[in-house]
């Protein structure tokens, strides 16, 4: 396959601050050539193991000091404004809403009594711990490789009012034509019946960019729209003219004619004050009068007016140049915060998920249903990279894990219990299609927060004697590999070396 490391690495130093405001840092990326065989990276690209990395130092420096994680965490956010608002790169984080969403999940998962309850189960259960952590995400919205950024769309409407959308993305299950059909019935003021998403064709929108860096729905939506502006621009003369046709023939109706021809009453509308909505053209200041869609399509072929249309859109202000280490890589960013609370079994490493409580901004969505079940399946699919999906290798290269009995990836049966998933409340944002934000990838790095509480279980049974001290549970640096499978755990828990005393049977 392609050698796509130099992007991922790109992508990996962008990230290594996550959501965390880091005033003096230096960051050197290097890949390396190996006797594996050839693979890709997909789901955040990069980022997700450039915010392990701060995740890790987070906790290190937590653990090391004797305070608890979430508050090393939280007092080191982006602060929303000026110089603690910038990223190591020199790029703004914008309308950062980071600190309120963290303050919210802490809120709604009652973090703080929640934290009291783990400690005395913890103080109780010998054998089985139970973890609690939360963590953020801040993840950059558009290709590093800026001439990606961009999308193309073709329209055609027909006479019976339907329309044809064709565009550049690929559905793969992310809901994505659910999106762009959102979009063209907004535009269009139009039903979900009268459109007709169409796959991918290379001969209907050419040069498509990969549908990939959580960006299609915004590179797409946004052509899209910009092709229905262009046919509601040539259908709104067409519909100022039926409408004041029919103000006409009303007035005639009702015996008004002699105002119509001799008083110079003119029932003539601009294209301007013309709606479409609800399959109907109207005007903003005579709603009750109006024509159907259909009617107006069927009039505009009459007239020999285009109803076929494309769409452009390139995502403005962005670019990266390595060699000067300056430029804006993205548009905007995508975040959001988690708590996870699992329980750990002593004597097998074995981990369950609990409760899991995210809140997460994705803008005025598109789609609120496909945006909760991006959030809630990229959650699953990191749990899932962080604690059982392990690669291993012979000394010869050849990959061992290759079966779905050897590499486990989770089940249904490996959801948390509790789900809870709150989208941010007024959260429009100005850089994308209708207000909304990405979700593609952002919820799969929220899944750490499951590694840091099965870290934080891990530490309630005890500390090594040469760490230092801290809290009940927070006691030293607690080294947990990644993935951290059943095995992982449970050599994490023999490096707490007291412990095979306190629980029987070790």
């Amino acid at each position: 396959s392609l050698d796509l490391s130099q992007p991922i690495i790109d992508r990996a130093l962008f990230h290594v601050d996550n959501a965390y405001y880091l005033p003096a840092v230096r960051l050197t990326g290097r890949v390396a050539k190996t006797n594996l065989a050839s693979n890709t990276a997909f789901r955040g690209f990069g980022g997700p193991q450039g915010m392990l990395v701060i995740e890790e130092i987070m906790d290190r420096v937590a653990r090391t000091l004797g305070v608890p994680p979430e508050i090393v965490r939280e007092r080191n956010l982006y602060h929303g404004t000026g110089e603690t608002n910038t990223t190591h790169y020199g790029a703004d984080v914008g309308d950062n809403r980071g600190q309120t969403m963290w303050r919210m999940v802490m809120e709604q998962a009652r973090f703080a009594e929640r934290r009291a309850v783990v400690a005395e189960w913890n103080r109780t259960h010998p054998r089985v711990k139970r973890g609690l952590a939360v963590t953020p995400v801040k993840f950059g919205i558009s290709f590093t490789l800026s001439h990606y950024n961009q999308a193309g769309a073709f329209l055609n409407i027909y006479q019976d009012g339907t329309v044809q959308v064709n565009h550049g993305g690929t559905e793969m299950g992310q809901g994505l034509q659910t999106k762009i059909l959102g979009v063209a019935m907004r535009e269009l003021g139009l039903p979900a019946s009268s459109i007709r998403m169409m796959r991918t064709s290379t001969d209907k929108v050419p040069n498509t960019s990969a549908t990939a860096a959580s960006a299609s729905a915004d590179l797409n939506g946004a052509a899209v729209r910009a092709a229905c502006q262009t046919l509601r621009d040539r259908l709104a003369p067409v519909a100022a003219k039926l409408l004041a046709e029919a103000v006409g023939a009303a007035l005639r109706r009702d015996g008004n004619a002699d105002t119509v021809a001799n008083r110079g009453v003119k029932p003539l509308l601009q294209p301007e004050e013309i709606v479409f909505g609800d399959g109907f053209a109207f005007a903003r200041s005579k709603p009750d009068a109006r024509v159907s869609f259909a009617v107006v399509c069927k009039r505009a072929y009459v007239e020999r007016v285009s109803l076929s249309a494309t769409g452009y859109y390139a995502t403005p202000g962005i670019h990266w140049d390595w060699k000067t280490v300056s430029g804006r890589p993205f548009a905007y960013y995508a975040c959001g915060a988690a708590v996870a609370e699992v329980e750990v079994d002593g004597y097998t490493g074995m981990s369950r998920v609990i409760r899991v409580d995210i809140v997460h901004d994705v803008g005025d969505s598109l789609n609120p249903g496909v945006d909760r079940g991006q959030i809630e399946g990229g959650f699953v699919q990191g749990m899932g990279w962080l604690t059982s999906e392990e690669l291993k290798w012979d000394p010869q290269g050849r990959l061992l894990t290759h079966s779905a009995s050897t590499y486990q990836i989770p089940a249904i049966g490996d959801a948390p219990m509790e789900f809870n998933v709150t989208l941010l409340p007024e959260a429009a944002n100005a850089k994308a299609v209708h207000g909304s934000k990405a979700v593609g990838e952002p919820p799969l790095m929220l899944a750490i927060s499951v590694r840091e509480a099965i870290r934080d279980a891990v530490a309630a049974y005890g500390a090594p004697g040469l760490l230092r001290q801290g809290s009940e549970g927070q006691g030293g640096q607690v080294p947990l590999a990644s993935p951290a499978t059943g095995e992982a755990v449970w050599r994490a828990i023999q490096g707490r070396t007291w412990v095979r005393s306190a629980i029987s049977g070790f």
